[in-house]
């Protein structure tokens, strides 16, 4: 005898699965929607406070960028991580711990800069807890992308800003005698015959510096695939921002010599602040094609899938 088969036991593959299973599949995530409750409940303070901190302080407005970068690179994942098995382990929950632990730190030592640190470190060990190392190591750098988000904390952002405006004046002070200008530098404050410009904290370049250096990294994600070439893409932008903003004060001087200082000092100046980092973009891409041109990429062999 031929065995058959009962329709209420089975179902042809083409159709559609039956509304149980469509309704188990919503009740399969029902858990991370309760466990996201106590976070949101946590953070939600945090995070409101870092959206306004980008749109209120230029040095940081590119975090309206991350934040969907973040989000792309998961998207980009996404067939991956279906065929990336989940394994839930216990391992993740020292990192969990480290969050709470940084958050609590962040609150009552009045220093945000660990509270916002401590989200990220909680997505990762709540991924590793309930997904598997398997999946956080899938997801770690879309986690670690955000981390660019987050300002310095205003100890490291002074200590940095000063000497940045003294290594600019500097390096304003050499080149404008090229130009025939006639300078005279005391610290960051630059003497001219016409007019004294002070390299103040936001002339400092700490802005674009910190920008480009997160544009880098867009790029080098995007645009080339070897890993050692996307980190010297992220340094070599560092110089290319510190010699685009003194490139910046060198024309601001320029002008004030020889066309109009109060225009110098005022639309000019705000204009190649923008000039400048086209300029610094256009650095990057031509820093690339070098390191291509210098380290050509080697040839995948024949069987080597691409």
């Amino acid at each position: 005898m031929v065995p058959t088969t009962s329709p209420a036991n089975s179902l042809p593959r083409s159709q559609p699965l039956p509304a149980q299973l469509k309704g188990g599949a919503v009740w399969s995530w029902l858990p991370y929607l309760v466990l996201s409750l106590p976070i949101i409940a946590l953070y939600y303070k945090v995070v409101g406070e870092l959206v306004l901190n980008w749109y209120t302080d230029p040095d940081f407005s590119h975090g309206f960028l991350i934040v969907p970068f973040s989000a792309l690179l998961l998207w980009q994942r996404r067939e991956t991580l279906r065929r990336t098995p989940i394994r839930q382990t216990w391992a993740g929950i020292w990192l969990v711990l480290a969050a709470v632990l940084f958050l609590l730190l962040g609150e009552y030592g009045a220093e945000i800069f660990l509270s916002r640190v401590s989200l990220v470190m909680l997505l990762g060990g709540v991924v590793w807890t309930l997904l598997g190392g398997a999946i956080l190591r899938e997801v770690r750098f879309a986690l670690l992308v955000l981390l660019l988000a987050i300002p310095i904390p205003s100890v490291i952002f002074n200590q940095l800003t000063f000497p940045l405006q003294l290594l600019a004046s500097r390096l304003a002070s050499g080149l404008l005698p090229l130009f025939g200008v006639p300078v005279l530098r005391d610290g960051n404050v630059i003497q001219l015959p016409a007019l004294q410009l002070e390299v103040a904290e936001a002339c400092s370049g700490i802005r674009s510096l910190m920008s480009l250096f997160a544009v880098a990294i867009l790029y080098g994600y995007f645009l080339e695939h070897s890993t050692w070439r996307r980190v010297l893409l992220a340094l070599g932008s560092i110089p290319i921002a510190v010699v685009a903003n003194a490139a910046r004060i060198v024309g601001t001087g320029l002008c004030v010599q020889y066309w109009n200082p109060d225009k110098a000092v005022g639309f000019f100046h705000e204009f190649s602040g923008w000039l400048m980092f086209l300029v610094s973009l256009t650095c990057l891409y031509l820093l690339h094609s070098l390191i291509r041109l210098v380290t050509p990429a080697a040839r995948p062999a024949a069987n080597e899938v691409l």
